[in-house]
């Protein structure tokens, strides 16, 4: 994912991930969006994020990456979202569990 995530560039991402989430097919199980080197992120971000959960297949989860101590897990824990999406510290942990 980028560095920042706002109203300048979400609304591009979306049919990127889709396509992206397309190109697996039915066997998308989980969807992990590595925010680890997002610096920035406003509701845009979530709002993304949020589309994107709404777009998967039945089943199929997200999960998030983001550092612990960066804007974005602030901006993740917030809006709430973090009690509905998984996020972990990195990478490796979010595609182990």
């Amino acid at each position: 994912m980028p560095a920042e995530i706002d109203f300048c560039n979400a609304a591009e991402l979306l049919p990127v991930l889709m396509s992206a989430v397309r190109a697996r097919g039915d066997r998308l199980e989980i969807l992990v969006l590595d925010l680890s080197t997002t610096r920035f992120m406003d509701s845009q971000g979530i709002r993304l994020i949020n589309d994107v959960r709404r777009w998967l297949r039945p089943g199929a989860a997200v999960r998030l990456v983001a550092r612990p101590e960066g804007t974005t897990s602030r901006v993740l824990e917030v809006t709430g979202l973090r009690r509905d999406v998984p996020v972990y510290d990195n990478l490796d942990e979010a595609l182990a569990s």
